[in-house]
């Protein structure tokens, strides 16, 4: 991890150098395709391919937290699950995009910190002092099972480190899609990759294409239409 962030240093360091020589500006977001914008989405199948390497995770990043916070559900199924389910309904009860950031925030923090204090569980007691947890006490009920469930440390029944792998990894994707909130705030960041707003559920259906920008790929005017098709019609079924 260490060499991983020092690798990622060394490189905007030297982007930056490289940009302060040669007078050249910074991009405003930071994609690899920096010719790319929303205009492009629907413009063939490369550009579509280029757009979604640049902003896929702008366009479906809430949705990967969703999918990385049901995974963690189903690969734990303890204690902390039901933690992390109490946490994914309380967020979408709140339904809106807007609200959802509101609160995104917190749920970043809560990440962190339990992440951090499952760490310390993983670590436990040194040996050395030979005394045992309360819960292995004589008269103590407490079986592995319950103890397994809760993710208490334990000298028998050792929790598994490998969910701190699942939590990290929501922790990644939560993290950045509270830089995706962020953005989604910034004029020039919308420019380039379009905007997050839900379409208007009360929206006239006579007026309807005049606010949506994508292009009717009922008729097949190309390959990316065609692949539209696929995914929208026929894999509706499946």
């Amino acid at each position: 991890m260490l060499a991983i962030l020092a690798f990622e240093v060394t490189i905007y360091r030297h982007q930056e150098y490289y940009r302060g020589r040669n007078n050249l500006t910074a991009p405003v977001s930071k994609t690899i395709f920096h010719d790319i914008t929303r205009m492009h989405l629907d413009d063939g199948l490369i550009n579509c391919a280029k757009y979604f390497i640049n902003y896929f995770f702008y366009k479906f990043g809430l949705e990967t937290c969703f999918l990385m916070s049901v995974n963690v559900i189903g690969q734990r199924m303890d204690f902390y699950a039901m933690i992390h389910a109490c946490w994914l309904i309380a967020v979408l009860y709140r339904r809106r995009r807007k609200a959802i950031a509101e609160v995104w925030p917190k749920y970043c923090c809560f990440l962190a910190c339990i992440i951090t204090f499952q760490y310390f569980i993983c670590i436990g007691i040194p040996p050395a002092p030979c005394r045992d947890y309360p819960w292995r006490f004589k008269g103590a009920d407490f079986n592995d099972n319950i103890i397994k469930w809760l993710y208490f440390p334990d000298f028998i029944v050792r929790p598994n480190p490998v969910f701190l792998v699942y939590d990290f990894m929501l922790l990644l994707c939560a993290s950045l899609q509270r830089q995706i909130f962020e953005d989604e705030n910034k004029a020039a960041v919308r420019i380039m990759a379009g905007d997050n707003v839900e379409i208007c559920m009360n929206l006239d259906a006579a007026s309807f294409s005049q606010h949506n920008p994508v292009p009717d790929f009922i008729h097949c005017r190309s390959y990316l239409d065609m692949s539209k098709v696929i995914i929208f019609s026929y894999l509706f079924w499946f």
